[in-house]
């Protein structure tokens, strides 16, 4: 195993499409969602695992949520575990990983992914991630890994690649945020798009000097911490500059500005695991397109329907087509699938009315 290869695990959301099952205090990469015995944040550190050393392995966390991770990961060191005192994008998360993994090894070569996505053909995904680490090793690169898109998402970014480019390795022509339905249709169409699964492969080094030069501002901050990176006064440093940090994506800050960006098009099939009508895709139905998650269910002219309860239930259902039916400790949603997107807001307006209760 390459010793100089490191991995930083993105662990800070709140997947509130998930709720009332992932919540603030207990978000969906900790969650099992799929019902598979893992939580979504366990499979990814372990489908990395195979091919990066473990202890290079580290995860970027909310200071709330630190507690949960060395519950789940129990094995590993708790310097691995890289707490943000203030909610941020993925830029400053990236900065201080790549600053922290440098100061340990100026040979690192790192792959940042989330922690809550899901990719059941993992020997592909390791195969696609050598090509990338293989690539960076011998050239500066800013590579992504993009999945082939098979159908025209409105959810997703897009990159546009050049075509006429020999090889796996494609340079990067633009990178677009979420488009209409009928644009979408047409990168299908065109053939040189994928979808932006935000799976990076970089050299620390040279994502280092990327900041410099695109987010001068955030590196000069985050330099004045340099004698503290694995040291004592780190976690002191941080809590008093992490919040000045600019709130800026990765993909903003870096990649669309970048002239040094490739996009690997990926072999494995991928599942950003958005909203509770996207585990369809990935768990067996019954012979009415029903999905059942911890419980059994007994369907009654329902059809198309999300079921999922806590302790595993019986659940009866008798005509219900297409809605989502989740159960947590204290609260049961029944939804449209239609609807799903507003699950957000329904969450805001629980919170508003019953927050007291829900803790």
């Amino acid at each position: 195993m390459n010793k100089n290869y490191y991995a930083i695990l993105m662990a800070g959301g709140v997947g509130s499409r998930f709720w009332p099952v992932s919540t603030a205090g207990y978000p969906k990469q900790f969650q099992d969602i799929l019902g598979s015995g893992s939580t979504l944040l366990q499979t990814t550190f372990f489908r990395l695992a195979k091919m990066i050393p473990k202890e290079n392995i580290y995860i970027l966390t909310h200071k709330n949520y630190t507690e949960i991770v060395k519950k789940q990961l129990p094995k590993i060191d708790e310097e691995q575990i890289v707490a943000e005192p203030a909610m941020r994008n993925t830029a400053p998360s990236i900065l201080l990983g790549a600053l922290k993994i440098k100061e340990k090894n100026k040979d690192a070569l790192m792959v940042v992914a989330p922690s809550d996505h899901w990719i059941q053909e993992e020997d592909k995904f390791s195969e696609n991630l050598q090509q990338a680490f293989d690539e960076v090793e011998k050239e500066d690169k800013l590579l992504t890994l993009g999945i082939e898109p098979t159908f025209p998402n409105t959810g997703y970014g897009y990159i546009k690649y050049d075509k006429g480019s020999e090889g796996k390795v494609k340079p990067v022509i633009k990178f677009t945020e979420k488009p209409k339905f009928e644009k979408a249709k047409e990168f299908i169409e065109e053939g040189n798009y994928v979808w932006n699964a935000g799976i990076f492969v970089w050299s620390a080094r040279f994502i280092i000097e990327s900041f410099d030069q695109y987010l001068p501002e955030m590196l000069r901050l985050f330099n004045k911490g340099e004698d503290f990176w694995n040291k004592d006064g780190e976690k002191e440093f941080l809590e008093e500059n992490y919040g000045l940090a600019d709130n800026i994506s990765i993909d903003y800050g870096i990649m669309e500005n970048s002239d040094s960006v490739y996009v690997i098009p990926a072999d494995f099939n991928w599942n950003d695991l958005g909203t509770w009508g996207s585990l369809q895709d990935e768990l067996p139905q019954d012979e009415g397109q029903n999905t059942m998650i911890n419980c059994k269910l007994l369907p009654i002219e329902s059809s198309g329907n999300i079921v999922r309860t806590e302790g595993s239930k019986i659940v009866v259902l008798e005509g219900l087509k297409d809605y989502i039916v989740v159960e947590s400790e204290k609260v049961l949603l029944v939804v449209p699938k239609s609807k799903e997107q507003d699950i957000k807001k329904i969450r805001e307006k629980v919170m508003e009315d019953f927050g007291e209760y829900l803790g």
